[in-house]
């Protein structure tokens, strides 16, 4: 998920894939932990967009 896309959401959306995300990291790293995956640079960039919505979600609550 690209930023002008993460800009775009509404806070509850944010909230709401930040979730999503963290729970697919989590099955990803298991899933990884027992057989390797078969592509996995898909962990870095879950947990590059991981951080970018975690930023977004901070920059508006200091802004509120």
């Amino acid at each position: 998920m690209k930023q002008e896309e993460i800009i775009q959401l509404t806070m509850e959306d944010l909230k709401d894939r930040l979730e999503e995300a963290k729970e697919n990291m989590h099955k990803l790293l298991l899933t990884h932990a027992v057989a390797p995956l078969e592509n996995p640079m898909q962990i870095r960039s879950l947990r590059k967009t991981i951080a970018r919505l975690s930023t977004e979600l901070n920059k508006r609550e200091v802004q509120a």
